[in-house]
């Protein structure tokens, strides 16, 4: 019961707008809310199984092109730092700068390559499950 009051408690302070005294209000803002990913396919169902889920934060040195990949799980995050495209085999294009967000394709054959002047920071947030790979590369 007490795990219940905790959890409670802590989601209704991060999503209220309640001053407390010598602090500023805490201000929640959604980055990305969406059922589809980046080029508008729909995101597909989570599969069976005990969920898992990863964060990366992945470093890419300026003018380097990732390997031909694909990822089986749904996964979004947000480019701390420097420019990247991401290409899909399809021909689609992605160019995201620093805070913009993304909701990566799902099964579906990509790279990213960094096209700017410095490396690329990027957190990536992965749903998956236990023991499935979160990355396949081609």
């Amino acid at each position: 019961m007490k795990r219940l009051f905790y959890a409670v408690s802590l989601i209704a302070l991060a999503t209220s707008n309640i001053a407390v005294a010598g602090t500023c209000a805490t201000e929640v803002d959604i980055i990305v809310q969406s059922s589809s990913s980046w080029d508008g396919e729909a995101l597909p169902a989570y599969p069976a199984g005990q969920p898992e889920v990863t964060i990366l934060k992945i470093t890419i040195p300026k003018g380097t092109q990732l390997p031909v990949h694909e990822h089986p799980v749904i996964n979004a995050g947000v480019l701390l730092a420097g420019e990247l495209a991401v290409k899909t085999e399809d021909g689609d294009v992605l160019h995201l700068q620093a805070g913009d967000p993304i909701v990566e394709v799902v099964d579906k054959w990509h790279y990213g390559i960094n096209e700017g002047n410095e490396p690329v920071e990027i957190i990536v947030f992965y749903a998956g499950i236990k023991d499935m790979p979160i990355t396949i590369q081609e």
